[in-house]
């Protein structure tokens, strides 16, 4: 993976935004209730917009490849 990470001695393993300790699915959650992406990224300023853009593509990508898999 090229922007997350999943370490159990970080997080509890949870997939995290590589090189931090921001969970996805926490970025996942702000999202969903309705926090534009300019903002969560105000949140966590020191992690390059780019790299917030593909940790949310790199996760998505990663759960519907964990989806059509389970579904084959």
């Amino acid at each position: 993976m090229k922007y997350l990470s999943s370490d159990p001695n970080i997080m509890s393993g949870d997939l995290v935004i590589k090189g931090t300790r921001i969970p996805i699915a926490t970025i996942f959650h702000r999202m969903k209730d309705g926090h534009p992406l300019a903002e969560i990224h105000d949140m966590y300023r020191w992690v390059d917009m780019d790299i917030l853009k593909g940790a949310i593509d790199e996760a998505i990508d990663l759960r519907f490849h964990a989806h059509t898999q389970a579904h084959a």
